[in-house]
């Protein structure tokens, strides 16, 4: 029998009558059913988060049973991850080996670092402006926050998102894909395990057309924290402008990775294989432009293209695959045509390109690993999100050109630098014009370091000390401490 998954809202699950299938891109078979809100969920859902916060269960808790029920939900994460990396990996298509040793353990471990560290973050300061003046600055949450998460990270970004939320105090109305809801669906039996007070976490799937306005717009909310598309921030925009709330958005990318004359080549090339394929390609941060330095461009790219040809293929579930499919019908058809519309701009194909003809792999959603090479600046797909396993391969002849190569982007998200000479990469960073720059690796996120991006790539920090602080609102609070002598607004009119 198929599953059929509710809303969670005020600490119950409400399965609706009308609902929707999910997926597994690998087989395109049903995986499970989702009920689907409508405005009047979305109501409830905001309703249940408002009075959770204003009645102060969840604010007011002492800090030491704050962090006590957030470790709790590490614990949770991490007592059900078999299971929860299965789950992944039927839903999303992501291979099992990084459902496994990335995704869950990551969703586990920033819960744990919020709970250990929101307190230091959160501490308050005291600035004494003269001998009788001070003033106490205070970090206080911010009220309802709606957390709405892309369909490729879906665990991960919930917990991303959810473990700030919840450490510095707020209340949370979560919309996940309707794509991939299941792991942040299966949270929802995790809050409650972990003691979380009803209503302080509330789970609505259903399209984006229905419950975005609603959800978006209801002036009871008081911030909206969002990782997606560019067209889908736009509206978030637009449905949010009615009121003023607190933005983060995490949007798209166009990044790109600088291969210098003294790199490693062999690690270069391994690193750069899992910065563009790791899965499916399926990452904001994935670094689909590669220039390398005209003097190993040869070695480099016959190396990248032998390697990308072995890359493993298969279901998702199976601990051999090594890249799995794309989401839906509908993405692979989206990056199909952005290689068939290069190729008829003039690049040219080094591998990959197609749906492959296995057959095993027929009923799922599946496109090879693709090398596309002679890419001009002015082609779509050197400019536009494809978000799937097609790299752009082009070369340099100094740093100069790599540098205006990397940022002639209207996104901002992250680069890559791979050289021997730390001091020479480090200085090449500084002029890069992205928010995370990685040197010698790929794709490390750290719960002590912050992450978001510039330019068209969104505004706003998730993870380490700024990102727990956007979850927060700064208080200034004055005090006078003349015992003698009054201010001089006591006497300002004379009386």
């Amino acid at each position: 029998m198929i599953p059929h998954y509710g809303l969670f809202i005020n600490g119950e699950w409400k399965k609706k009558e009308e609902k929707s299938p999910v997926i597994n891109p690998s087989t395109g078979e049903v995986l499970a059913e989702i009920s689907c809100a409508s405005a009047r969920d979305v109501d409830e859902a905001i309703s249940a988060a408002r009075s959770a916060f204003d009645s102060g269960v969840w604010s007011s808790l002492p800090l030491k049973e704050r962090k006590k029920i957030i470790l709790s939900i590490a614990r949770g994460i991490l007592d059900k991850a078999g299971d929860l990396a299965r789950l992944e990996s039927l839903n999303a298509g992501k291979p099992i080996k990084e459902s496994t040793f990335m995704d869950i353990p990551s969703a586990a471990k920033v819960f744990e670092h919020f709970g250990n560290y929101f307190e230091e973050y959160s501490k308050e300061e005291t600035i004494r402006v003269s001998p009788d003046i001070k003033g106490h600055l205070a970090r206080e949450p911010r009220g309802v926050a709606v957390l709405i998460v892309p369909w490729n990270y879906p665990l991960l970004i919930t917990s991303w998102k959810m473990a700030q939320a919840l450490s510095a105090g707020n209340t949370v109305v979560l919309k996940p894909s309707s794509l991939t809801p299941l792991t942040a669906l299966e949270m929802g039996k995790i809050i409650r395990e972990a003691g979380v007070p009803d209503g302080v976490v509330n789970i609505i799937t259903g399209e984006g057309n229905v419950v975005g306005n609603p959800l978006c717009g209801d002036p009871r909310v008081d911030m909206i924290s969002f990782t997606g598309s560019n067209a889908v921030g736009r509206k978030i925009f637009e449905y949010s402008s009615s009121n003023i709330k607190k933005l983060i958005l995490e949007l798209g990318g166009k990044s790109a990775s600088i291969i210098l004359d003294d790199a490693d080549i062999e690690l270069a090339v391994n690193g750069s294989l899992c910065s563009i394929f790791l899965n499916q390609g399926q990452m904001c941060t994935a670094m689909s432009r590669i220039f390398v330095s005209q003097n190993i461009f040869s070695a480099f790219i016959s190396d990248f293209t032998a390697k990308a040809r072995k890359l493993k293929l298969g279901n998702a579930v199976d601990y051999e695959t090594q890249m799995g499919p794309l989401i839906s019908s509908r993405q692979r058809e989206k990056v199909s045509s952005y290689v068939k519309q290069a190729l008829s701009e003039g690049a040219q194909i080094l591998c990959g390109g197609k749906i492959p003809a296995d057959n095993s792999l027929r009923n799922g959603f599946f496109f090879e690993p693709t090398v596309l090479s002679n890419v001009s600046s002015d082609m779509a797909i050197f400019r536009e999100e494809v978000f799937g396993p097609v790299v752009c391969i082009g070369q340099f002849s100094d740093p100069e050109e790599a540098v205006a190569l990397a940022n002639s982007s209207e996104f901002g998200l992250a680069c890559s630098l791979w050289s021997k000479n730390t001091t020479q990469a480090g200085n090449i960073a500084a002029r890069i014009n992205a928010g995370t720059v990685w040197i010698n690796t790929y794709g490390m996120f750290f719960n002590e370091l912050p992450y978001g991006g510039f330019k068209q790539s969104g505004f706003g920090k998730e993870l380490g000390k700024e990102g727990f602080l956007e979850y927060t609102r700064l208080k200034n609070i004055v005090s006078d401490d003349t015992q003698e002598a009054k201010p001089i607004v006591n006497y300002w009119y004379g009386f």
